[in-house]
């Protein structure tokens, strides 16, 4: 073997060669997850299907989904998964379209579709990382065009409307469901990667200019909707009366949540004693919205500082990635997961 084909191969180990910090964590919080996810979800999965396991089941098929993904991840250039973003998009605004009109309806909500005998899905998840990808895509092609032209206003206003554009009809699609929390990730995702791509202080301070606008976009999306009100009025009276409004009705979840954390003191009760996991927390929020209350409760404040500091970890090595990245779409697409996932 000549010593030219020896450093080609070496280069391509190099290239996609998983940083260990990052697979590590990866590794533990699937299977942690895992665990929590069975732990959490007994008493639901057993009083609706009559199998403790059914809930179980389901997040190991997307686990070994993931870990598909994952495999393809690793032996394809992402320069080459890139190429597909925009078909990819354009596939998930199709079924966020679809969604609104054949989706399941839970809770005055339709954010769930069941294609064929497929498991049901939740676009707007992909949705997250459709938008992650396009934008890799789209900022790293751009780049030389617009971005580094940000002390130009034409130039900037060029970079903006389509980034707008594309953004602002994923986040519509979404809010419509009604879904704001997706919604509000979708965006400060993608507008963290916009204020990446700029080169100069001009870039940053024009959007920020924008702050203004989309502050007042989110309160507009809160105010229409009395349920959303309701939420803020009960989580500002908790901050500045030390006391949950109406704990029998809108203010009921919160109560739950802040029983759980008290009753888990600094060590907790003990993996499997959490009681809100008892149908105390509505629905099934007990393994998906509210699972970090089930956590405190079995893992106390010491469960939860290890577990909000292995995340802090994970920002500052993924956005060290990103910055040390050899080609923009891979700063980009370090960067948009990693903020992505923090939310």
């Amino acid at each position: 073997m000549s010593s030219k084909k020896r450093v080609k191969r070496k280069q391509t180990y190099d290239h996609h060669f998983p940083d260990k910090a990052v697979l590590a964590f990866v590794i533990v919080m699937a299977i942690f997850g895992t665990i929590m996810i069975y732990d959490a979800s007994v008493y639901m999965a057993t009083q609706e299907f009559g199998n403790q396991f059914h809930f179980l089941i389901q997040q190991l098929a997307w686990l070994l989904f993931g870990g598909i993904a994952g495999l393809i991840a690793y032996f394809v250039d992402y320069k080459k998964l890139l190429k597909f973003s925009l078909p990819f998009l354009g596939i998930i605004i199709i079924l966020l379209a679809l969604v609104l009109v054949v989706g399941e309806e839970i809770n005055f909500s339709k954010r769930w579709i069941q294609l064929g005998s497929l498991p049901s899905i939740q676009p707007a998840e992909f949705a997250k990382l459709a938008i992650v990808m396009y934008f890799s895509s789209w900022f790293a092609k751009n780049e030389n065009k617009n971005f580094k032209k940000g002390d130009n206003k034409n130039e900037f206003t060029k970079a903006l409307i389509p980034f707008l554009a594309v953004l602002g009809l994923v986040a519509l699609l979404v809010l419509l469901e009604p879904d704001l929390g997706t919604t509000m990730v979708i965006c400060i995702t993608a507008l963290i990667m916009f204020l990446l791509s700029g080169k100069n202080k001009e870039h940053r301070n024009r959007l920020l200019t924008l702050i203004p606008v989309i502050f007042l976009l989110g309160i507009a999306a809160i105010v229409v909707e009395p349920y959303r009100m309701s939420r803020i009025q009960t989580y500002f009276e908790l901050i500045f009366k030390g006391e949950v409004a109406d704990p029998r009705g809108s203010g009921y979840q919160m109560q739950q949540i802040l029983i759980g954390i008290g009753s888990g003191g600094f060590f907790g009760k003990g993996f499997g004693q959490s009681r809100q996991r008892f149908g105390y927390l509505v629905e099934n929020t007990a393994f998906t919205d509210s699972t970090f209350a089930v956590l405190l409760e079995e893992f106390g404040l010491a469960g939860g500082i290890i577990m909000v500091t292995a995340w802090i970890l994970f920002l500052t090595r993924g956005l060290k990635i990103s910055l040390s990245a050899r080609d923009s779409e891979g700063k980009y697409l370090a960067a948009g997961i990693t903020i992505w996932l923090q939310m």
